[in-house]
């Protein structure tokens, strides 16, 4: 009789203690382990990041970081840490937790424009996603791809088509690079290539002609017509004559980029350099900045008219005043040396 009450209570007191292990496991593994308000708070994993720094980035949001451990173990997690962004949503229990680090990457929108060089938009991307400014430059001014892709030192900031794009946070650098070719070749489709051949100018000297147009007005609509200009211009063999190329020669020329200038002088005028549109004809050996997808469009899209001269109209900031014959342009110009003559500007 009193084995038998021995083993009863032995009996009883392994179910209390499997209760408790499983009402502990259970807990660890189903119980909410979130410590803040928001409705969910996103959470950074570099790419080669080892479970201790998961466990960093992870602990102000945690209630109980011991827990979330263990059930990491359990799932095999604790080894196949990988990177991303990922979401961790108010409530959620370390079960939940763990499912989203390891399925559940979540693209991030990467967007750039006007960016005027390779350098600056290294910058820029490395604010966006994982590879830093560095590994991205490299990627990009890496002389075998552009062999392969068919651009050079001139051209390669044409590459990249200024927009939108989703990317998962933990894209390297030459990925990043990879697509932005892909990309392009998107851009250029039948259409727009069927246009640029009515032109009889490659991809490369729309975007390098875009680039002056948007840099000469910043009125989207106007560029259209400013756009007609240069062409009316190359079609005649008149140099494009654009200010905003000496400015460049300038800058290239000194390697200071960041450079205002506001005023072309007569002197800057016979800088000897291909971007020099009023010593070199045609256009230049590459895009003096970043122009935007409106600014191609306005290329491939030009306005049809006779004018040949254009100058900033200053009743009308913004805007210019078109001319067909010097004459006239020359009378147009009158008004705007005046106006930045009075604005004492001289550079």
């Amino acid at each position: 009789m009193y084995l038998k009450k021995v083993l009863w209570a032995a009996a009883l007191l392994g179910l209390l203690i499997c209760g408790f292990m499983a009402y502990q496991i259970y807990g660890a593994i189903f119980s909410p382990n979130t410590q803040f308000n928001n409705d969910e708070a996103f959470v950074y994993i570099p790419s080669e990041a080892t479970f201790s720094e998961v466990k960093t980035n992870l602990t102000p949001l945690l209630k109980n970081v011991s827990t979330f451990e263990s059930v990491a173990e359990r799932k095999g997690y604790v080894n196949n840490v990988k990177g991303g962004k990922f979401a961790i949503r108010k409530g959620m229990n370390n079960n939940e937790i763990i499912n989203s680090l390891r399925s559940n990457n979540i693209p991030v929108k990467v967007s750039f424009n006007n960016q005027e060089s390779l350098d600056a938009l290294a910058g820029r991307i490395s604010e966006q996603i994982e590879a830093d400014s560095l590994s991205l430059s490299q990627a990009f001014n890496d002389s075998e791809f552009l062999s392969k892709s068919n651009f050079n030192k001139d051209s390669k900031l044409g590459m990249y088509i200024p927009n939108t794009y989703e990317f998962f946070w933990n894209t390297n650098a030459q990925s990043f690079r990879d697509r932005m070719l892909k990309e392009y070749q998107r851009f250029w489709n039948d259409s727009r290539l069927e246009k640029a051949k009515e032109l009889n100018l490659s991809p490369s000297q729309v975007i390098a002609l875009a680039a002056i147009v948007q840099k000469e007005t910043v009125k989207a609509e106007e560029r259209p017509r400013v756009a007609g200009v240069y062409l009316n211009r190359i079609k005649r063999g008149i140099l494009l004559q654009a200010d905003p190329t000496v400015i460049f020669a300038i800058k290239k020329e000194t390697g200071n980029y960041d450079t205002i200038i506001k005023r072309v002088l007569y002197r800057d005028l016979e800088i000897d350099s291909p971007y020099n549109t009023y010593k070199y004809s045609g256009i230049p050996p590459g895009p003096i900045a970043m122009p935007d997808i409106a600014s191609v469009e306005a290329v491939l899209n030009f306005e049809k008219h006779d004018y040949l001269y254009f100058v900033a109209d200053v009743s009308n900031f913004g805007y210019h005043m078109f001319a067909k014959s010097l004459a006239q342009h020359n009378r147009n110009k009158v008004q705007y040396i005046r106006w930045i003559n009075s604005q004492k500007v001289r550079r």
